[in-house]
């Protein structure tokens, strides 16, 4: 995570060259400056504290995948420690698929506002807000910085795309200083070249980054001692809706900006090397 203690000019330096999400290149100092020393409360610069150094933490990282539809799995996912969701994470009439809790909500604002036009019909209309739930930013743009410094301040963002934009409107309320995370560009970065390194990076070097949910899943992973992932991509994706709230059944469509298909198969060989365990579902022929 990125707060106040980890931003300097050193830091800043070395993230030059590389644009967002990855760096600070061309970005400005004051901008994400000014919103890192917002963030001044310890908890905005770690995932979560343990309570014992020798506790086993278990992690639930929830996808939207319409696998879930069905699953029964909500009360295997309350049980973990900490359940992570991400994006259009639609709850309520889905409890017993896909739980109730929820101790992180990870996004970046274009994919929650876009989420909050895509999927209201289908129920998404609020982001979670459980007690002493943590918002986790992804900064693919500099508006997430704005965002952030305009939730931490209780201000509507005051120019750019989101202008007026206030962060009640996302969260529903103002959160405190302490609910308030974002992912640091080096642990993107790390991400994408160790793990998800696709050929998009050269093709669609403009649009290419690992989704919200990747991004959610690598954190939990690099955070927890076991990993659940619910709602992933699989391989027989085809035989379920894109989303576990589709009314009727939507096939999922790859776009440019993540590479599905890598993600899929990095799953799988997690799983098969037991380092985290993937949700899976045979259907019926």
């Amino acid at each position: 995570m990125q707060w106040r203690d980890s931003f300097g000019l050193s830091q800043w330096k070395q993230l030059q060259s590389e644009y967002l999400p990855y760096g600070w290149k061309n970005q400005s100092f004051a901008i994400i400056g000014n919103t890192l020393d917002l963030l001044t409360h310890p908890d905005n610069g770690r995932v979560f504290e343990r309570k014992s150094a020798d506790a086993c933490v278990r992690c639930a990282v929830v996808g939207n995948g319409g696998i879930l539809n069905g699953s029964g799995q909500g009360k295997a996912i309350d049980g973990h420690d900490y359940v992570f969701r991400v994006n259009g994470a639609v709850i309520k009439g889905f409890e017993r698929d896909v739980g109730s809790k929820t101790s992180f909500y990870g996004f970046t604002t274009n994919s929650v506002k876009n989420s909050f036009i895509a999927y209201q019909q289908d129920g998404f209309v609020s982001v979670p807000r459980d007690p002493g739930i943590s918002y986790i930013f992804i900064p693919a743009e500099a508006r997430d910085y704005v965002m952030l410094a305009a939730a931490a301040r209780g201000v509507p963002v005051l120019s750019g795309v989101d202008k007026d934009s206030r962060a009640s409107q996302i969260f529903g309320y103002n959160p405190e200083i302490r609910q308030l995370k974002m992912i640091h560009p080096s642990f993107i970065h790390y991400v994408t070249q160790r793990f998800l390194k696709s050929p998009w990076l050269v093709l669609f070097k403009d649009l290419y980054m690992p989704s919200t949910g990747a991004m959610m899943l690598m954190t939990a992973l690099h955070s927890c001692d076991q990993v659940s992932a619910y709602g992933f991509i699989t391989d027989n994706y085809k035989d379920f809706s894109d989303h576990y709230y589709d009314r009727v059944k939507k096939p999922l469509v790859f776009y440019a900006n993540h590479d599905m298909v890598m993600e899929k198969n990095l799953w799988k060989t997690l799983h098969s090397q037991e380092l985290l365990w993937l949700y899976q579902r045979e259907t019926k022929k």
